[in-house]
């Protein structure tokens, strides 16, 4: 067990991590679980994996479901929460962690396709089930986040621009889940140390991670980078709905 959250902070709730088999998302989700949260693992397809997180968090007395998803099918999505309709009946977090972009082999507007179109899919798709004080928290870059007022290195830029339309379309939807009593925040972290897409910008772009880590001092690990996540589905939103996380300084705010 860690203490990354309150213990019993999110006893009787329910919480769903996009992405959640492995990396930050299954980090994330073993905190919110650690917490008394009930939980949700999603996966595209790592089952395997996805089943083996499931049984340690069982083993915590907590309920999970886990959830094969393509987020890019909204019938896929809509399957996903029918299911967590079913066995739970209602869902208090949403943390949007799955991402992608830079998979070879995918087609052109796959970048858009996840990091934005399906991501507001999700959203929709969630929030019949979401009710007052519920939580969404929509993880990003710092490399997505200020891409209009600071460049990235160019084997990134496409998955950046994805990201930050992605945020751009789901802070449209905050006064609509401002009524509703759901609160949204938006994680943005710096380059994170053994994510995949630091490995493959690595192999795209060798030295890029060394030298970030110089530049900004530190980069977070997955778990360190994961408890930010987790906390924002506890802690007050921030007045902008932006929890920015690790060293900003060679970044231009817009």
């Amino acid at each position: 067990m860690t203490d990354v959250l309150p213990a019993g902070s999110l006893e009787g709730k329910v919480a769903l991590v996009t992405g959640s088999s492995r990396g930050i998302g299954a980090d994330t989700v073993r905190y919110l679980a650690e917490a008394g949260a009930d939980v949700v693992i999603n996966f595209r397809n790592k089952a395997p994996r996805a089943e083996k997180l499931a049984g340690q968090l069982r083993e915590l007395g907590r309920r999970v479901l886990v959830v094969g998803a393509d987020l890019t099918d909204p019938a896929s999505v809509g399957e996903m929460f029918d299911a967590v309709k079913a066995e739970f009946g209602r869902l208090d977090v949403l943390v949007l962690n799955a991402s992608g972009g830079m998979e070879s082999g995918m087609a052109e507007d796959y970048a858009l396709a996840l990091n934005r179109d399906a991501q507001l899919n999700v959203l929709d798709a969630a929030v019949p089930l979401l009710g007052d004080g519920a939580r969404v928290v929509f993880v990003t870059s710092h490399q997505a986040h200020f891409i209009r007022t600071t460049p990235t290195m160019p084997e990134y830029e496409p998955v950046a621009l994805s990201k930050r339309a992605g945020e751009d379309a789901l802070r449209e939807r905050i006064p609509g889940l401002a009524e509703k009593g759901i609160g949204f925040t938006v994680v943005s972290g710096d380059m994170i140390e053994g994510t995949i897409t630091a490995t493959l910008l690595e192999r795209a772009n060798p030295g890029a991670i060394a030298e970030r880590r110089e530049s900004a001092g530190k980069l977070y690990n997955v778990s360190e980078f994961a408890a930010e996540v987790a906390r924002a589905a506890i802690d007050a939103v921030p007045a902008d709905n932006t929890r920015l996380v690790g060293d900003v300084s060679a970044f231009a705010a817009e």
